[in-house]
Parts: structure tokens; sequence; C-alpha cells
């Protein structure tokens, strides 16, 4: 939490202090549950989140097709396709060691306090991270 709050990182200081609570609170027999579906459930709220533009009447299906046309459009397409190849990447390597997990949160913290970064989230750091070592 501590280094959430020097960081200046709300998602970080609001997931350690909803985990506190839970630790501390009768909550905690639902711990092992939290962390066995954890990240699914945060992919899907997220998800939901990114395509909620679609629904909301933001972005339109016709102006999608339109845009496809567009070499920046065309170009963001392939980055974002390479970002979530990176993330499914992520995904396996904390699963499989968890303990990246605590490296690439104090990486991402120490990035946004004293490099003016901005938190892109861990499961890409995983994926780049799975990529340099291989896995």
């Amino acid at each position: 939490m501590a280094l959430g709050i020097i960081g200046h990182n709300t998602s970080v200081t609001m997931a350690a202090g909803i985990l506190l609570l839970v630790q501390q609170s009768p909550l905690s027999q639902y711990a092992p549950l939290l962390e066995r579906h954890g990240l699914q459930l945060g992919i899907l709220i997220l998800t939901v989140g990114v395509m909620a533009p679609l629904i909301t009447g933001k972005v339109k299906a016709d102006e999608i097709v339109f845009l496809l046309g567009n070499w920046k459009t065309l170009v963001a397409v392939a980055v974002g396709m390479f970002v979530a190849w990176l993330g499914g990447r992520g995904v396996g390597l904390m699963t499989a060691d968890p303990t990246v997990v605590t490296g690439l949160l104090i990486g991402t913290i120490l990035g946004v306090a004293f490099l003016r970064g901005v938190p892109v989230g861990p499961l890409i750091a995983a994926g780049m991270l799975a990529v340099i070592l291989r896995k």
C-alpha cells in the first residue's frame, strides 16, 4: 500500500487496501478464491470497460469499417494485437511464477514515481518479461 501511495498509483493503493480489509475480516476465507480467479475477473472487467463505447454510441460499426482504411488505424490494430499477445504471455508467466508479480509491481511503481511514467499494467510488463526470459 505504501508503494502505491508513494508512487501516486490509486489502483495499487486501492487494491492493497481492499486486500488488507479482506485479510483482516471474515472475508479472509475467500482469499484463495480471489487468488485463483482474481486475474480472470480483472481481465473481464477491463474488457467490458474497453468495449463499452460500442454500446454507448461513441463508436459505431460503420465508423469501424471506415477507419480500417486509415493507415494509423491499421497500425493501431497491429499494435493492439501485439500487446494482447504480450498480455497472454504475461498471464502465463504470472500463473507459472507468481513471484515475478512483486518485482513487476515495484518496478511499475518506481517508474511512475521517479520516471514520470504511467502504470500500463503488470500483464504487459509480465509479457515483456516472458519474451525476454523466453518463457
